[in-house]
């Protein structure tokens, strides 16, 4: 491994970088989604708790500690001539490795499962840190709004390949089939690498070169008030969105159309609700756009909590309150990216997005280690109700810090 400058710069043409993107987000949306799309239901069914179910969210806790290794992805040439392509292709290949061990367990496995996982999450975290990194980098400021609607996009894609097609892949072939078709869907995003343009090797120049730390990114006040946005936007998210397939499954809805429906939605936020985002991201801003998705995502929360309080039966309503968080969460990072990306200082891109994206998973990851409790101890009513409440809270919290924002 070699030492390079934090800030190399980036050389790619506009659709060129758009291709590498979709190819690079795509890498880590499949495995992502697997866990967090398939396996919730396909453990539901095998019987696993629904308290069991709320604490494999804290399988991502790599996720929110990734700030700390950071700067060590931004400074690190892990190949010769190939920086953060280099951590992308390790990191991808021992996804691929770990992804494949799923054979050695059986579905209800909670004890073989958790450790793979685990490292599945490890090497998709520092992968995230790389690829944010050169994304922030080579996305110039008035073409990030549609690179994070490409983002946005590989990541619903990510849903159908990972999520959806893997409770297919299990519901009609069985576990073995799932699992050796996720993981050759994870190399195919291995293509985008050789298209990737980084700088030439500068492990031999002269001079000092900047190191990157968390405390440089905390010593602004601007990227202060973007980090508590983070904080706050997905706090509500995280109570309700590991219930929803569950919920569902013990709604009697079965695998096959959870999969068809998570599916159906993804493409639609893919296709429509990321283009829509980034539009109305560049011509209102983003405050608009927080506005919008905040607004959405508490009249989604609203139909799970009357249908679960049987005030509102039927399913066609439940299917397209869940179709909606689909198209949210996946809209949300168009705005919330962008924001990273405005605040993240070329000289550590990588740390000071990782930064903020660890923040917003945090809050996530918070609501999530209560979900599956709360649901056992209060019912779904409660929980939905309570997730409801508080998307109310946190959209009014994060238009008053958008009101303060100078960019």
């Amino acid at each position: 491994m070699t030492t390079v400058a934090a800030s190399d710069p980036v050389d790619a043409g506009p659709p060129r970088l758009l291709l590498v993107l979709t190819g690079l987000y795509l890498a880590q949306a499949i495995p992502v989604s697997l866990f967090l799309t398939a396996m919730p239901p396909i453990l539901r069914q095998e019987g696993v708790t629904r308290t069991a179910l709320g604490y494999l969210i804290l399988l991502a806790i790599p996720g929110v500690l990734k700030f700390l290794w950071a700067p060590m992805v931004d400074r690190v040439r892990p190949i010769a001539r190939a920086h953060r392509a280099g951590w992308i292709v390790l990191t991808q290949i021992g996804v691929v490795l770990a992804v494949l061990a799923l054979l050695l367990i059986r579905p209800g496995d909670l004890a073989g499962f958790i450790p793979i996982a685990f490292a599945i999450a490890m090497l998709v975290s520092t992968q995230d840190i790389a690829t944010d990194g050169y994304a922030t980098l080579a996305l110039a400021p008035r073409r990030r709004a549609a690179g994070n609607a490409v983002q946005s996009g590989a990541a619903a894609a990510g849903v159908v390949l990972g999520g959806s097609v893997g409770l297919l892949l299990y519901h009609q072939f069985g576990w073995s089939a799932m699992v050796l078709g996720i993981s050759g869907l994870c190399l195919l995003p291995l293509a985008a690498v050789p298209a990737m343009r980084e700088a030439s090797y500068a492990g031999d120049a002269a001079g000092p070169k900047p190191q990157p730390r968390v405390w440089a990114f905390l010593q602004r006040p601007e990227a202060r008030r973007i980090l508590w946005i983070a904080l706050l936007f997905r706090a509500s998210e995280g109570l309700v969105q590991p219930m929803e397939a569950p919920y569902l499954v013990d709604a009697r809805v079965g695998l096959d159309t959870i999969a068809t429906l998570t599916a159906a939605s993804a493409c639609l936020a893919g296709l429509v609700g990321t283009a829509l985002l980034a539009w109305l991201l560049q011509r209102r801003g983003p405050a608009v756009a927080l506005g919008l998705v905040g607004t959405l995502r508490i009249l989604a929360c609203l139909v799970f909590t009357l249908h679960a309080t049987g005030l509102l039966p039927g399913l066609p309503l439940l299917f397209g309150a869940a179709a909606l968080q689909t198209v949210i969460r996946t809209t949300e990072l168009v705005v919330l990216f962008s924001l990273f990306m405005d605040v993240a200082s070329p000289a550590q891109p990588g740390t000071d997005f990782t930064i903020l994206a660890c923040a917003q998973y945090a809050a996530f990851l918070f609501g999530s280690a209560l979900s599956g409790r709360l649901a056992d101890g209060f019912g779904y009513a409660w929980l939905f109700g309570l997730g409801t409440a508080l998307s109310v809270v946190v959209l009014a919290g994060s238009m008053v810090l958008m009101s303060g924002r100078r960019l």
